[in-house]
């Protein structure tokens, strides 16, 4: 659950409400990025807290909490949950996926491993990984362009680990249905009811006034 950069609603304190709305209406859980976001929501909800740092680094493809040190920023802002990349991929600090895993259990945490590949998952097993997630897949240069939601991609995972996450591009409740059908443990629901600009834009785009602007 995050906004957009320059949205009205990145403040911790509105992130926190949509956190209350989602818990009051059925969420399992959230995810949130940003430690002051992550400390907000903690206060507000009791419903198991996913906790990531989106940051990019010059050189680097990597952005999900990638480096030990955020890591424990993420745990010390209260998440239950570090998600974290789980590719192949450098990463800006030289951390491994077994070093990442190894540094949120050392702090009592459970190790969510975001991947893009089946061979993402194996990775993260055999680092001992808590969960696997296909939250990286089309977002690869290997992965780049394929369907979404990743429903083929969870079912593999979840042969792999007993417990899969589906997460990214899931839009309608037909494809979270899909998704557990296929064997995920859970699925994430990020735009498609947390991100009301997107939301805005999309009706927005379709009145007569955007069709005039875009014609004249």
């Amino acid at each position: 659950m995050q906004a957009e950069a320059d949205s009205p609603l990145n403040e911790p304190a509105i992130i926190a409400v949509l956190a209350r709305v989602a818990q009051a209406n059925g969420a399992v859980g959230v995810r949130i990025e940003g430690v002051e976001r992550i400390r907000a929501v903690r206060a507000a909800v009791r419903i198991p807290l996913i906790g990531i740092i989106k940051r990019k680094y010059e050189g680097f493809a990597p952005y999900i909490t990638t480096t030990a040190q955020e890591v424990e920023q993420v745990v010390e802002a209260g998440a239950d949950i570090a998600a974290f990349d789980a590719t192949r991929r450098e990463r800006v600090g030289g951390e491994s996926v077994a070093t990442l895993v190894g540094v949120i259990h050392a702090r009592g945490r459970v190790a969510m491993a975001d991947c893009a590949t089946a061979e993402d998952g194996t990775r993260a097993c055999a680092a001992g990984a808590d969960m696997l997630a296909t939250t990286l897949a089309g977002h690869t240069l290997e992965t780049l362009g394929r369907p979404l939601p990743a429903v083929d991609l969870v079912a593999e995972l979840a042969r792999l680990h007993p417990f899969a996450i589906c997460e990214g591009g899931v839009s309608d409740p037909g494809e979270v249905r899909a998704a557990l059908d296929a064997g995920a443990s859970a699925v994430v629901v990020g735009t498609a009811v947390s991100n009301v600009d997107a939301l805005v834009r999309r009706f927005a785009a379709a009145t007569d006034r955007a069709r005039e602007q875009h014609t004249s």
